[in-house]
């Protein structure tokens, strides 16, 4: 049994998953599995991994399922995945090449189980860190504190305990393809802290069609998901009031896109809720605005 597990959901990115597959190849350490997430592609993406299984470079698992979305490709990942240690690196990315072995020698060290895994950091093509890195001499901390206590910015490289994540599985809304990824991992931050190293784990590009750029059209066509995802976050106990004061805000917000009548009944922080109404509907009236110009 392999020890870690490098999934890749991907949706019609045939055009650029070799340079996510040409890194693999370049792993100085071969203990991981490559598992595939096609998320319903229509383009030649099941022939390119085939052809690639069928090079034996790697050990690659392939799963095609109809379109879900990223969180929804998640959940197919979490319950394939078998080994101890697991690693997101999208269709857009890739690793540097001893990016595995600093996973397993990091772990192999400092590993335990009273941490849910640990957090690298992410850098762009030119080697440039996205961000800041976490404090120096910071050894461990929960996702949330490492964002709004120690102020670190940009995203981070997550590697989970398989186990944990396959707890806290996303809703699946109909006709709907988005729900915030980080609802799992406040999750977990209810029991476990990271470990956190400060080595680059993965290159990213945000690509014209990634969702990191169509965020704002993502919240127009998918207000159930941010609602969900705003309302699990309003409950994090570790959260302050200006925290959830603004997840009470895009609440409001998600709820009017979506015509539900019955929010500030179902809201579980009602007056906090009710004072955001005002900043919910000008949020309401602003993404209402961006996605109607957008899409003329």
């Amino acid at each position: 049994m392999k020890q870690l597990t490098v999934f890749t959901p991907t949706y019609n990115r045939a055009y650029c998953l070799h340079h996510c597959y040409e890194s693999l190849k370049r792993q100085t350490c071969k203990d991981f599995v490559w598992l595939v997430i096609d998320d319903g592609s229509t383009d030649n993406t099941r022939e390119l991994v085939k052809r690639w299984q069928h090079e034996e470079e790697l050990e690659i698992h392939y799963c095609w399922q109809e379109n879900q979305g990223m969180h929804g490709a998640h959940n197919t990942a979490y319950q394939k995945i078998e080994t101890e240690l697991n690693v997101c690196i999208d269709s857009d990315d890739y690793m540097p090449d001893d990016g595995v072995a600093k996973i397993l020698y990091f772990w192999a060290v400092h590993g335990n189980e009273k941490v849910s895994g640990m957090a690298g950091l992410d850098a762009d093509k030119e080697g440039n860190i996205i961000g800041k890195p976490f404090p120096q001499g910071l050894m461990q901390a929960t996702l949330f504190d490492v964002y709004y206590k120690h102020a670190v910015t940009g995203d981070k490289k997550l590697v989970y305990r398989t186990e944990l994540t396959k707890k806290y599985s996303y809703p699946i809304f109909k006709d709907e393809k988005y729900v915030g990824l980080a609802y799992k991992y406040y999750m977990l931050d209810k029991d476990y802290e990271l470990l956190l190293m400060n080595d680059v784990l993965c290159h990213v590009e945000y690509l014209a069609d990634g969702s990191s750029l169509n965020m704002v059209r993502q919240y127009r066509k998918n207000p159930l998901g941010f609602s969900f995802y705003r309302k699990a976050l309003m409950q994090l106990p570790f959260a302050n009031t200006a925290f959830k004061f603004r997840q009470a805000v895009h609440y409001v917000s998600s709820n009017l896109i979506s015509k539900n009548k019955a929010f500030l009944q179902e809201t579980p922080a009602k007056t906090l809720t009710t004072f955001a109404i005002p900043l919910g509907f000008l949020l309401y009236v602003y993404v209402a605005s961006k996605t109607s110009k957008a899409s003329s």
